[in-house]
């Protein structure tokens, strides 16, 4: 069974069935088993069908064919032949056709709605006026009923109507806390990238006022800042090219830990297992590992600092420690932007972070990044 919510949808989805309908509706009222079987208003008596009384079936039906693209338009001539049937006593099947046409003005309709439904209930009124002028006429009650049906079928249209503004919504709110929550992510990114790199350069670039008198290591130091620069600009074109393909992963963490050393920071990386280049856990684990490393060598450079990252089959695992001794921040846990921003996003995933001084005075950053969440 299609429940209350699924009816809009199914509305919207089966455009066809417009024409569909016409057509069964034009057939069917030309078959003569049902001849004086359609909808009986006014009291005319029955009578036989003649060429009017096809043009009045094609009044009816014809419409149908374009009801969704001019709603209004179906509705007014619809009525035409509906008014035509009863008048002329053909009471034919095409006068289902009128109700389709209600609902389908009711929900479509965006403008002057009022100016529309007090146009069609004065031209129900006159309609109901003219049957006694044919020597016949219905109960003021069955006129009241008639209509009470038609406003019925008008407020099911309205509500369909609200249904598909309602839905369309919803998915421009979702679309804008996707497009909120990809800000929020690139953000972060930003964040991990830059502050890595630029403290890095910094580092490096102040230990160079120191090496003036030794060439070879100045040279070194330079050439350390220039590659790290370079290595920031490779960061920034990745993330801003489409804000996806080429995401860091667990595949670059030595060439990381390596520009590290190469800043003045003593690393020991240990890995177990083979990193999944195409992961999802991959790009969390760069970054975890990435913004340890800038903690370490903005708060305790030359401190010794280890690195263990091991990949199991259903999530990742990062270990990073420096012996900071006073050095280390004390960082409670959430505490700095990009700490706090790790914590957010593996908490999302379903994961684990933690960062804290252990009983020895070391700083530590865990996580645990489940594998295979998109």
């Amino acid at each position: 069974m299609i429940g209350l919510r699924g009816v809009p949808a199914l509305w919207r989805r089966h455009a066809l069935w417009y024409p569909v309908a016409g057509v069964s509706l034009f057939v069917g009222s030309l078959v003569p088993a049902l001849h004086n079987h359609g909808t009986h208003f006014g009291g005319v008596p029955a009578r036989p069908f003649d060429a009017l009384a096809i043009v009045a079936i094609a009044l009816q039906c014809a419409p149908l064919l374009a009801c969704r693209r001019w709603p209004v338009a179906c509705l007014a001539v619809v009525s035409l032949g509906f008014a035509l049937d009863q008048l002329r006593g053909y009471h034919t099947f095409a006068g289902t056709a009128l109700v389709i046409a209600v609902v389908t003005a009711a929900s479509r309709l965006e403008r002057r709605r009022g100016a529309a439904a007090l146009v069609f209930s004065l031209a129900y009124a006159g309609l109901a006026c003219l049957f006694p002028l044919r020597g016949a006429g219905e109960p003021l009650v069955e006129v009241v009923t008639f209509y009470g049906a038609l406003v019925l079928l008008a407020t099911l249209g309205s509500w369909l109507r609200a249904s598909r503004i309602a839905e369309a919504e919803r998915r421009r709110r979702v679309a804008e806390d996707t497009r909120a929550a990809e800000r929020a992510r690139v953000a972060r990114e930003l964040h991990d990238v830059v502050t890595h790199h630029v403290t890095a350069m910094v580092v490096q670039a102040e230990a160079a006022r120191y090496l003036s008198a030794r060439p070879e290591r100045l040279d070194e130091s330079l050439t350390a800042v220039a590659d790290t620069g370079r290595q920031a600009l490779s960061d920034l074109r990745h993330l801003l090219d489409v804000l996806n393909p080429a995401t860091p992963s667990a595949v670059g963490l030595r060439p990381l830990v390596e520009r590290t050393r190469r800043a003045g920071q003593p690393v020991e990386f240990t890995e177990d297992g083979t990193a999944n280049p195409g992961g999802s856990a991959g790009p969390v684990v760069y970054r975890v590992v990435q913004e340890a490393l800038t903690n370490a060598l903005k708060h305790a450079r030359g401190s010794r600092t280890s690195v263990h990252v091991s990949h199991g089959e259903r999530d990742v695992t990062v270990r990073v420690s420096t012996d900071g001794g006073a050095a280390a921040p004390a960082v409670p846990p959430g505490g700095g932007h990009g700490l706090a921003g790790l914590r957010e996003r593996i908490d999302g995933l379903g994961g684990e972070f933690s960062a804290g001084h252990d009983p020895d005075g070391a700083f530590h950053v865990r996580a645990r990044v489940p594998e295979g969440v998109p």
